[in-house]
């Protein structure tokens, strides 16, 4: 996936504000050296920021293909911008993420901020809590994530119990 150009949009978008943002999905893993397919850019964003990021992606020929107090997706018709999809959190968890944030090569020479694997690994039981057709994917994310040295498994432990997914937890440990 070609990702100059979103990026650079997205860039333009937060330059002049305050707000911050980090690369998630399929990217995230891949800065982590997680081999993962992926066909769109997901990004992690407070919550404040969404009337604000989406007048601005709806303004520059993105259509809003689904949006929810907790996700956008987007898409432009413009292959090289694609899709996009957004997750919005409250600011006392995106102060988590975002402080936790590595900056880390992409690729092509772009370097973002980028969560750390316990931070991708629990919005990704999240997303298998709220869509368990997802479970399968996600899970061996998770599974590669919690394998990473710099990963706090036991965290990641937690998400699953917070969640009461503790029966998953066997799937994360093979």
């Amino acid at each position: 996936m070609e990702l100059g150009a979103p990026i650079n949009l997205l860039r333009k978008f937060f330059e002049n504000g305050d707000e911050r943002w980090a690369v998630i999905g399929g990217i995230a893993l891949l800065a982590h050296g997680i081999e993962r397919a992926t066909f769109d850019l997901d990004i992690v964003v407070t919550s404040e920021t969404q009337p604000k990021l989406i007048e601005f992606l709806e303004e520059r020929g993105y259509e809003t293909l689904y949006r929810s107090t907790g996700y956008s997706n987007h898409h432009h018709h413009e292959v090289a911008l694609g899709r996009l999809d957004v997750m919005y959190v409250e600011p006392a968890t995106a102060e988590q993420i975002f402080l936790g944030c590595q900056p880390r090569s992409i690729g092509d020479g772009c370097t973002l901020d980028v969560p750390k694997p316990e931070h991708l690994a629990a919005m990704k039981v999240r997303a298998i809590k709220n869509d368990p057709s997802r479970k399968l994917q996600d899970l061996a994310d998770i599974r590669q994530l919690a394998n990473l040295p710099e990963a706090d498994r036991g965290k990641i432990r937690g998400y699953f119990e917070e969640l009461g997914l503790d029966s998953l937890l066997q799937e994360i440990d093979q």
